[in-house]
């Protein structure tokens, strides 16, 4: 986290992305003592796009910047207008090489062009993020699917008879 280096969790819904990167934030809160901001992507997105609509993206940033990390969940999800796609890369690029981000996504790179629409901001923002990422794919079967059909299974018998 010193050196700005970031964590991307990529896997499909229900593989552990969102549980594990908030329960790495805890303990770099709990026993580092560095400062971290867990926020669904689109909530940021929503901040930073209110911030530059009042003309206030400039200490918003400012004010992201004291988080050591802030973690960004369900990148995959946003699906966002060119307006919105500005700020979520001014907010990538402003971090670049400073700041850590801890990013869960359920869409690899190539689908990115989903969230920044262009082509070059999309290769931009990626770019940034790898150059000092340690990349997690979390695969295997769904976390819920296991719990939901674990719950269906009968009971097993005590081998009493009555």
């Amino acid at each position: 986290m010193d050196r700005g280096e970031n964590i991307l969790a990529f896997g499909l819904p229900g593989r552990g992305k969102t549980h594990f990167v908030a329960a790495l934030a805890r303990e770099l809160i709990l026993r580092h003592g560095y400062s971290v901001l867990f926020t669904p992507t689109f909530k940021l997105v929503q901040q930073l796009l209110n911030a530059k609509k009042s003309l206030k993206l400039e200490p918003m940033l400012k004010k992201l910047d004291r988080f050591a990390v802030i973690a960004l969940d369900d990148i995959g999800y946003v699906q966002q207008d060119r307006e919105e796609m500005e700020v979520l890369f001014t907010f990538l690029a402003e971090r670049y090489e400073r700041r850590s981000v801890m990013i869960t996504s359920n869409l690899v790179f190539s689908k990115w062009d989903q969230i920044f629409k262009d082509p070059m901001t999309t290769m931009a923002a990626i770019d940034r993020l790898v150059h000092h990422a340690t990349i997690l794919e979390f695969d295997g079967e769904s976390v819920r699917a296991q719990k939901a059909r674990d719950r269906k299974k009968p009971e097993p018998s005590s081998g009493a008879t009555s």
